[in-house]
């Protein structure tokens, strides 16, 4: 399969689709009732975790575009009412090492990411690709910064732990970062306040946490966990993370309070389920999976409500649809994509109205 979610789930995305404005295929599918004006924002390269501004006038991502000039994930933001098209974004990450997982931070004015640059300044490298095989690597090097969101100037370093730290996600009340950290050996997710001060640890069940996100009332966080329980799950598990790698094939979402209580188990259906997100109302969850396939493919958007684990279908692409997020007024849906990508790896970003 393909994360990060936050983190490196692009890289497997395969295709779907025509190039830019001259394909036959649609980029809104019939079935596809609780979204309507569906418009693609960007065109080539690799897409991935495009996430809101506070006003809902711009958004951030990550890019691996060979044609914008860089060689492995850099921060890029574009401005929602923008035409989209093929150009180069503006880029505000440093253009050093990799990036990944971009926020907003609460004043507009400055982002919150992850980067392996102070480990090196090159990309770093991929971990290498076997049959039936597929892992995220866990770059040591990655730490979570503050920086300008006019120039990338580097604010200020919020971790600085000697293993991975990332996959981090801002409180709509301002407050508390959540993020993923394997500094204890195993990956949990932690808590800090917005300054970076008093980090605490939220889970301590053996397996992957990551991807978490934060109630619209800023009370609850959703996340993707595996839990390997069979020893020889478990061996593997362990043996992977002693290499700073993960295998992301069999993951469910997770619901708990901010401070790690009250966990919940909200899918059961196999294969991965990952980059959930709260849907406005607060009673469900918008998530990816590929609980449906046989084959890897394809990974669409689901629901499920909170309180009856009901799941629901809201996308049907044939390949690869993920990292969904809502607007600040929960008006509309902004999500990556395969559709129309003219049979290449190219993942796009796609917006559309939330119908309620």
């Amino acid at each position: 399969m393909k994360k990060a979610l936050c983190l490196f789930l692009f890289v497997l995305i395969s295709s779907l689709n025509i190039a830019q404005n001259s394909s036959k295929e649609p980029i809104h599918y019939k079935k596809e009732k609780k979204i309507s004006n569906v418009r693609q924002l960007t065109f080539g390269g690799n897409n991935a975790e495009a996430y809101w501004s506070p006003d809902g006038s711009q958004l951030i991502f990550q890019s691996d575009n060979a044609k914008w000039g860089v060689g492995c994930d850099q921060i890029f933001t574009l401005k929602v009412d923008a035409p989209g098209d093929s150009t180069r974004k503006q880029m505000i990450s440093t253009g050093n090492g990799r990036t990944t997982c971009s926020w907003f931070m609460p004043n507009g004015n400055q982002f919150l990411y992850a980067s392996t640059h102070q480990g090196d300044l090159n990309c770093p490298p991929v971990p290498e690709k076997k049959p039936g095989h597929y892992v995220w690597p866990l770059y040591d090097a990655f730490d979570i910064y503050v920086a300008d969101l006019k120039d990338g100037k580097i604010i200020k370093q919020l971790t600085q732990s000697p293993r991975y730290d990332a996959e981090a996600t801002i409180s709509p009340k301002g407050d508390k970062i959540v993020f993923t950290s394997l500094r204890n050996g195993d990956l949990d997710l932690y808590t800090m306040n917005i300054d970076g001060s008093e980090v605490k640890q939220i889970t301590s069940t053996l397996g992957y946490d990551g991807g978490a996100t934060f109630s619209p009332d800023g009370t609850k966080i959703v996340w993707r966990a595996s839990r390997p329980t069979a020893l020889e799950d478990i061996t593997k598990y362990r043996d992977l993370l002693n290499q700073d790698l993960v295998e992301p094939s069999n993951l469910e979402i997770f619901i708990a309070n901010v401070d790690g209580s009250d966990v919940k188990q909200l899918t059961r259906l196999g294969n991965a389920n990952w980059s959930p997100t709260f849907t406005p109302d607060g009673k469900g969850i918008l998530f990816c999976s590929n609980y449906k396939s046989n084959i890897g493919f394809p990974f669409n958007l689901f629901t499920v409500d909170i309180e009856t684990l009901k799941v629901k279908q809201v996308t049907f692409d044939s390949e690869f649809d993920s990292f969904p997020m809502f607007s600040p007024d929960g008006s509309k849906l902004v999500w990556c994509s395969n559709r129309n990508n003219g049979r290449t790896r190219d993942t796009n970003i796609f917006i559309a109205d939330w119908n309620k």
